[in-house]
């Protein structure tokens, strides 16, 4: 079943990656958090980028299942490594900075996967999460997109308890339009042509979309989450004793 849902995974992504541009950490509003705790982590790993990375790109170690997101993340100055999120290819205790950002909802096993994101972080160690919320807002791009879950607050708070993540600020997060009719729109049109939609994503939403970016207001702890879709974690890993998954 993991192989399945990998390669489903696998080859949705290589579509819409070997269409596209590198999108640089810059870009993002993510980037004034993300630039000032890579200041003080040497050490770091983005799992899952594609081609839009949020850590810095030299020095910055790249976990990804498609091929041409790493071709283009190495040449760009990455270290690159092709393997799933349950694979990690590094040893215990090894990061100061893990990125996880919408990655642990597009696995059945996403204990498994947030545990072994805690195996290779040193302890104390930062570990960014991002992912959707409330399975009441689940609509048929979640499913297109591969996502195997959307969490519910009380469920997430219960993972990172199990894995020892003490969440020291957070906010409201993602770029998927609010309007559903603009999300059947782009469902519709890129099951009827995949090419063109992936084509139009690259070319024209996405530069939109970074245009369109709000400041993130960031808050201790957790955030307000009335009206969410998603949420952005900075976690630090506190490690007593055996985790569970």
């Amino acid at each position: 079943m993991m192989d399945t849902l990998l390669e489903k995974n696998r080859s949705f992504y290589e579509s819409l990656w070997r269409r596209a541009r590198l999108v640089t950490p810059d870009r993002f509003n993510t980037w004034p958090l993300i630039q000032k705790v890579a200041e003080d982590a040497p050490m770091r790993l983005e799992v899952g980028p594609g081609m839009r990375p949020r850590l810095p790109i030299a020095g910055t170690h790249f976990v990804d299942i498609s091929r041409a997101a790493l071709g283009e993340l190495e040449r760009a100055g990455g270290a690159v490594h092709e393997a799933g999120i349950h694979q990690l290819p590094f040893p215990d205790d090894h990061f100061d900075l893990v990125s996880a950002l919408d990655i642990v909802e597009h696995v059945d096993a996403d204990g498994d996967a947030v545990q072994e994101l805690c195996r290779v972080a040193k302890t104390g160690a930062i570990l960014l999460l991002s992912m959707p919320l409330y399975m009441d807002c689940w609509t048929p791009f979640d499913e297109l997109v591969g996502h195997r879950r959307r969490y519910e607050i009380d469920e997430l708070k219960d993972l990172l308890d199990r894995h020892q993540l003490v969440v020291e600020q957070s906010c409201v997060y993602g770029m998927q339009p609010k309007s559903s009719r603009v999300v059947d729109w782009a469902m519709n049109y890129l099951k009827k042509n995949p090419e063109r939609a992936f084509w139009y994503y690259n070319k024209i939403f996405m530069p939109i979309g970074l245009r369109l970016q709000k400041p993130l207001r960031w808050e201790k702890g957790w955030c307000d989450l009335k009206g969410a879709d998603e949420i952005f974690l900075v976690c630090r890993l506190q490690r007593q004793g055996r985790m569970s998954r």
